[in-house]
């Protein structure tokens, strides 16, 4: 029996200063937008955001896949720290008696403000512990809307996110191969990335761009 483990490629970190805009309300995790003080002495506030999504299989339990998918909305915002992780772990089966393991993680955050500061991670982990022949696959997508003012949803748009959540759900419960499911994730990220593009294009303009930016990040066992 063996153990593997993909070392782990280092977290994606981004600071900027961003002019942005926001949306919806979260479902999971942690989101909070707490009063701070600003440099000046000025009330500021900061937001921050944190989506896990973790699935362990054994011996005791083949099969266990886990997803998410979450909108956050905060307001105005002088900073925001937001962090996106999916960690997957096959352990102790057999290649005639393989494990199965699954977690996915899709968050969507937006932020209205002048020059928001903004820490955003994005991670994902997947480990096969003694657990030959077995598939294990961790996938993090993180969206981050920045627009002038702050941006409303229409209907048409939110059910179009809806239906690729409920999509997201079925693929995470399919007995695809982790292959096949890392390119359909891919294709049902595609999907939102295009949605917010479109939402953004139809809100109001200002002086401060507007930018939709997705941070993807896969592991997983067997890998390609």
């Amino acid at each position: 029996m063996s153990s593997h483990r993909k070392p782990r490629s280092t977290s994606p970190l981004t600071r900027r200063a961003v002019r942005v805009g926001l949306f919806a309300a979260g479902v999971a995790g942690v989101a909070t937008a707490v009063p701070a003080q600003a440099a000046s002495g000025g009330p500021s506030k900061v937001a921050v955001a944190s989506d896990h999504v973790f699935s362990r299989a054994n011996q005791l339990d083949h099969t266990e896949a886990k997803d998410s998918f979450t909108i956050r909305q905060f307001g105005t915002a002088k900073a925001a720290a937001v962090r996106n992780q999916a960690n997957a772990v096959s352990s102790g089966c057999s290649a005639d008696d393989a494990c199965r393991s699954v977690a996915l993680s899709f968050q969507i955050v937006t932020f209205a403000g002048d020059e928001t500061r903004l820490n955003a991670v994005n991670l994902s982990d997947a480990a096969n512990k003694s657990c030959d022949g077995c598939q294990t696959l961790a996938g993090a997508y993180q969206f981050v809307v920045a627009t002038p003012t702050p941006l409303t949803l229409d209907s048409a748009h939110r059910r179009q996110l809806a239906d690729v959540h409920r999509r997201l759900d079925a693929l995470t419960r399919s007995a695809l191969p982790a292959t096949e499911l890392r390119t359909r994730a891919d294709a049902l990220a595609a999907e939102v990335n295009g949605v917010l593009k479109d939402a953004v294009a139809g809100a109001p303009k200002g002086d401060a761009q507007e930018d939709v930016t997705m941070r993807r990040h896969l592991d997983g066992w067997p890998s390609r």
